[in-house]
């Protein structure tokens, strides 16, 4: 297989992959970004947590909301459970690598915030636990994740589940879905 045939394949792929998840996922997207921009008009938390690819969506949704996606406007409270080097590595020494995630939420979540997990399988350990532990805690849950079943669909009050097992196609729908959910709330807090 060339260069040519790879390019082609791999549009193709993303066509269909794009094609059903803008048929599947609209009345979920609208019902996450609703309680996205719920949570921040109360002065909630926006927290993202994920993965290696899933990690950087959450630091790039978490950029673009904290800082601004479209226009300058207010800040928007966003951060991504996947940037401090100190915290991730103490937990992952002291603790497991397991609960890099739950122990952030534990720390940093407070009901009114909303805690994001993102996870191509939906099956990553650190992120269910970090799930799992803002559920405890009385926050909203939400989850980008591909086809089901996953570990995750019990956990989130909100899931967005991209119709496909190919974590290229994946990853490419959560970041556009991330970039959609950004326009979302900053239109729905009336900064749009």
């Amino acid at each position: 297989m060339g260069a040519h045939d790879i390019f082609r394949a791999a549009f193709d792929e993303h066509h269909k992959v794009a094609h059903e998840t803008a048929k599947k996922l609209e009345n979920d997207f609208a019902s996450l970004a609703a309680a996205c921009a719920e949570a921040a008009a109360g002065g909630g938390k926006l927290l993202f947590f994920g993965n290696g690819g899933s990690a950087a969506d959450a630091q790039h949704i978490a950029a673009e909301l904290s800082v601004r996606y479209v226009k300058d406007r207010p800040a928007i409270a966003a951060l991504a459970l996947t940037t401090d080097t100190s915290v991730l590595t103490a937990a992952a020494n002291d603790m497991g690598y397991e609960r890099v995630f739950e122990r952030q939420v534990e720390a940093l979540g407070r009901r009114g915030d909303i805690a994001i997990g993102i996870s191509t399988s939906g099956k990553s350990r650190n992120v269910v636990l970090g799930l799992e532990a803002a559920r405890k805690q009385g926050l909203v849950t939400a989850a980008f994740a591909g086809a089901e079943p996953n570990l995750m669909a019990g956990l989130a009050d909100h899931i967005l589940c991209v119709p496909s097992t190919t974590t290229a196609r994946i990853q490419e729908m959560h970041i556009t879905l991330g970039h959609m959910l950004c326009a979302a709330i900053e239109t729905q807090l009336g900064y749009v």
